[in-house]
């Protein structure tokens, strides 16, 4: 069955959103059309906006208001010394909400995926080597421990590696309140390679 045209156009690009499929598409047009007219147009008018008034930060690549730099690049009280490379702007909204860290970030905007064609030029990597000079001391490079997240740490570590600029990566291991048997290898494995001596 073919839809409306208007219907279609609509469907076509929600069917664009990743993890979005046709049927899926479907219904978020569908569920669209039911909607006040004012409550479609304030969607339309917020993504308008986004799309007008964002753009991503000279400094980190992370999200900022068109012009600016991001908040975190702007505020003098974070310590520039020290970068956390993270994969993408929600990452940096999930270490920011842990309070554990007061440096700054930089946001790749991908992972190394040659499988899907994300090579190290489809990445801001270049822009992060650019903003290596003699006050930065540590890289942290913060990915998600899967096949990717563990190849780009790599390639990463290998680039940047210079004398007198310390790379690292967050300990990983069991998760506050997990219980061992429910642990998988893996995870068990790091947790006792990266253990800590009590005082």
């Amino acid at each position: 069955m073919s839809y409306p045209p208007a219907l279609q156009a609509v469907v076509d690009e929600l069917g664009r959103f990743p993890g979005v499929g046709p049927k899926s598409a479907q219904r978020i047009a569908f569920w669209l059309m039911r909607q006040p007219r004012e409550d479609v147009g304030r969607l339309a008018a917020a993504l308008e906006d986004m799309a007008s008034k964002l753009t991503f930060c000279e400094r980190c690549c992370n999200i900022a208001e068109a012009g600016d730099l991001c908040p975190i690049c702007a505020d003098a009280r974070r310590d520039s010394s020290i970068i956390c490379v993270v994969e993408s702007p929600p990452d940096v909204a999930a270490v920011e909400r842990s309070g554990a860290f007061r440096g700054t970030y930089h946001v790749l905007h991908g992972v190394l995926n040659p499988l899907e064609g994300v090579t190290p030029d489809r990445l801001r990597i270049q822009e992060l080597v650019r903003r290596l000079d003699a006050s930065v001391h540590e890289v942290i490079l913060c990915f998600n421990s899967n096949v990717e997240g563990d190849a780009t740490a790599m390639y990463l570590s290998r680039l940047l590696g210079a004398p007198g600029l310390v790379v690292s990566q967050p300990a990983s291991g069991l998760p506050v309140g997990g219980d061992l048997e429910f642990a998988d290898d893996l995870t068990l494995g790091r947790a006792l390679d990266g253990r800590r001596v009590l005082s």
